[in-house]
Order: C-alpha cells, then sequence, then structure tokens
C-alpha cells in the first residue's frame, strides 16, 4: 500500500510553506522542506545556497545554457534533479508526511497517495506577506514574486514537462489571500 502524502506546490510569498507545516503538525505527521536540502548538500557535495537555490529555481538563462551544456553530458541542475527525486521517493515510502515544493507532485504522482495542492494569493497579499515575514526589501516585491515565481514555473516545466500552477495538474487550488493561512490548513487536513 502506498503511504499518503501531501504535496504543497505554491507562488513565491503565497504561505505554502507556512501552510504545508501547519498541515503537517495538526495531523501528526512530518513536513519535509528544508530537510531535503540537508540531505541532498549531503549527497551532492553541493552548498545548501547552491541546492536551495539551483533544486527549484532556474537561472537567469537556464533553458538556453541547459540545452547547450547538455551537450557534454550532466549538468550539476541535472546531478541535482537525480538526487532530489531520490531523496523524495525515499521520504514518501518512510511514511504519511507533507513534502513542500521541488515538484514532489510530478515525483510521486504514482509513487504515493498523494493530495497535490496549489497555494496561490494576488500580487498585493504576497507582496505585503514577503516583506512581512522575510524583510524582502533589496528590490521590488513584486519584482522579486514575479522573478522567482517566473524561475519556479521553467524550472518545473523544464523537468517534468507540466505547467506549474495550472489547475488540471493539481487536486486542489488554493487561495491563501482569500482564505487566509488558517482555513487552507483546516481545508487540506480535512481532505486528507
Amino acid at each position: 500500500m502506498k503511504n499518503r502524502v501531501i504535496t504543497i506546490s505554491r507562488e513565491f510569498g503565497s504561505g505554502g510553506r507556512t501552510i504545508g507545516k501547519k498541515v503537517a503538525e495538526q495531523l501528526g505527521i512530518p513536513c519535509y522542506d528544508a530537510e531535503i536540502i540537508q540531505e541532498m548538500v549531503k549527497e551532492t557535495g553541493f552548498t545548501p545556497e547552491y541546492v536551495k537555490e539551483a533544486g527549484e529555481y532556474t537561472p537567469g538563462s537556464f533553458l538556453s545554457s541547459a540545452f547547450s551544456n547538455r551537450l557534454f553530458g550532466l549538468t550539476n541542475e541535472d546531478i541535482l534533479w537525480e538526487h532530489q527525486y531520490k531523496v523524495i521517493t525515499e521520504l514518501a515510502q518512510k511514511g504519511p508526511c507533507v513534502i513542500v515544493g521541488r515538484c514532489a507532485d510530478y515525483i510521486l504522482q504514482d509513487k504515493a497517495d498523494c493530495l497535490k495542492v496549489f497555494i496561490h494569493a494576488d500580487m498585493d497579499f504576497r507582496a505585503r506577506r514577503i516583506v512581512e515575514v522575510y524583510g524582502e526589501r533589496e528590490q521590488s516585491p513584486e519584482e522579486r514574486l514575479r522573478d522567482k515565481d517566473k524561475r519556479r514555473a521553467a524550472y518545473h516545466r523544464f523537468y517534468t514537462d507540466m505547467k506549474w500552477g495550472y489547475a488540471q495538474n493539481y487536486h486542489l487550488t488554493l487561495n491563501s489571500g482569500v482564505l487566509g493561512i488558517d482555513q487552507c490548513v483546516k481545508i487540506i487536513a480535512s481532505l486528507y
């Protein structure tokens, strides 16, 4: 029997990570997010900063450089993808859990009894949230949100050939800006 796993994909600043942690806490199951990065650091020897960035976001000109670099074999991003795939699969095999981001919805689609969730919110809610929660102030919050989402979508599309954030790819999409973080948690936990 496959373990029941909740995967949380999310727009940057929508509160998906917070929602995932709260759902896991309410259900009494583990939530994996930073733990995936730590495991990949151990396995690959790459720095935590590199794994965090390259394991979920594409660099600015990723697609063009990825295709040209592939002429010479696997890229560092491909090596990270293989390790990420392995780590996420192993975590889902351990038992029921919540996994935030990192294409877990795609990786586990045939390996676990998955509830695939996408968390989104409007630009104002997310911009306000990243300033309040993360103290983001280096560039305009809207610019940062667009950049992060664009890079997340490109990464997801490149490795899964699926459109990130496209409602048909998920069981549930929730607007955290309208519903609120706690209501999203209640809905997901009740569906679990």
